[in-house]
């Protein structure tokens, strides 16, 4: 159960108001404070489990990338999915996902089709469950104990799979796909250029899919996009530095997946997920915590004897309604 204090509404607040909020707080304070919001709401917990349904998503859709490739008959899309792979799962990760797509290239076509279909199924499943978990996730760092009724819970999540997934999947290879593109393209021109440009193109995707996600996942009210860009910068900036540091860590680290074999890579690939998970619902407590302030209840967490009770909903710097006109007599 989450003892995180609860942020009020906020609304009318843009990122001028944030850049304010900001300068009052410090950026030390704002970190610490968020990363106490964090454990408050049982963000590890919820992280855990965001963790496992993103491994799923991830094997889900490589089966149905390597379906899709050996429905077309292209090897050059299987050899380019490889090397995207093999780039952006750090080490032992990326070995056992180039094991499964070359072997399911190998596979019969009725098997391929099969694969491409429950790729796609499952991924998206699998994804609106995500989502679901990360809506729950929200709700708690924002103090607010309940979630929306089942049915929209879910369908607002299968919305976001698709809209806010589409982003992250564009993301995900414009950033990876580096060695795979040597294999799609044959200009040396083009893949020169689209070596500089693809960095800043998946960064602003992945964002815009971050800020999505912050914008329209909570139950609550939510302030203007560019006062979310500030958490969901964060939690990309976090996530890169995540996959960076595991890549240089595995790297250094040969023999680990000889020695393992694929005990390696599944632990390498849960690893990525934990830890890109916590950045993620780290950059979302820090966007809560800068409302929070905002709205005047800057303490993270709430008081012991309040703990686990949601207050009403409540509304900061709501415009009053105009007064009623006098008629006279």
């Amino acid at each position: 159960m989450s003892s995180a204090n609860y942020v009020p509404e906020t609304w009318n607040l843009t990122g001028s108001d944030a850049k304010e909020t900001l300068s009052e707080v410090g950026s030390r304070r704002l970190l610490r404070d968020a990363f106490q919001r964090l454990r408050a709401s049982d963000g590890f917990s919820h992280a855990r489990s965001m963790a496992f349904l993103t491994a799923l998503i991830l094997v889900q859709g490589v089966i149905a990338l390597v379906g899709l490739a050996s429905a077309l008959d292209e090897g050059r899309v299987s050899q380019a999915i490889v090397g995207i792979l093999k780039d952006v799962f750090p080490g032992p990760a990326g070995t056992v996902l180039t094991d499964a797509v070359q072997q399911a290239h190998e596979a019969g076509a009725q098997q391929r089709s099969l694969a491409l279909t429950l790729g796609v199924i499952g991924a998206l499943v699998t994804g609106t469950t995500l989502l679901g978990q990360v809506e729950r996730s929200m709700n708690r760092m924002y103090g607010n104990e309940s979630d929306r009724p089942t049915l929209r819970k879910y369908a607002r999540a299968f919305v976001l799979t698709i809209s806010a997934g589409l982003l992250a999947v564009a993301a995900f290879f414009a950033t990876t796909l580096g060695r795979g593109a040597a294999t799609l393209w044959e200009d040396p021109a083009a893949r020169d250029v689209w070596n500089i440009v693809r960095w800043p193109l998946a960064f602003v995707l992945l964002v815009g899919a971050t800020v999505c996600i912050f914008r329209w996942s909570p139950r609550r009210h939510q302030p203007s996009w560019s006062w979310l860009t500030l958490g969901a910068l964060l939690s990309v900036t976090l996530v890169l530095i995540v996959t960076i540091a595991l890549g240089g860590i595995f790297s250094l680290s040969s023999n680990l997946g000889q020695t393992y074999g694929p005990l390696a890579g599944f632990v390498a690939l849960l690893l990525w997920t934990v830890l890109t998970s916590i950045a993620l619902l780290y950059g979302v407590a820090v966007a809560a915590q800068l409302e929070a302030v905002r709205a005047g209840v800057p303490a993270p967490r709430r008081p012991a004897q309040t703990a686990g009770v949601t207050p009403e909903p409540t509304r900061s710097e709501a415009p009053a309604p105009p007064a009623p006109a006098r008629v006279a007599s």
